[in-house]
């Protein structure tokens, strides 16, 4: 594995552990209810953005499509060598 594949496969764990920009915003919300900070605000404000949201899913589904794209590749590889 290349430096480049190493550095795509930790963002791509890092992307799945993460929480979803919907649980943050669900989160600071009820922060928020509580007393209104106004970092906690900016910080709801943003993670509520729809340019946020459309980014955090993207991101997610680019993840989940390379883990797929990885276990077919494996499983072909697997079928391969069982079939010579």
């Amino acid at each position: 594995m290349d430096e480049a594949e190493a550095s795509g496969q930790v963002w791509r764990d890092e992307v799945r552990a993460r929480p979803t920009v919907e649980q943050d915003r669900d989160a600071l919300a009820r922060l928020v209810e509580v007393d209104a900070d106004p970092f906690e605000v900016e910080l709801y404000e943003r993670a509520a953005d729809p340019q946020m949201l459309a980014i955090d899913r993207a991101q997610r589904s680019k993840a989940g499509q390379y883990a797929r794209h990885v276990r077919r590749l494996r499983e072909c590889r697997q079928r391969r060598g069982v079939e010579q």
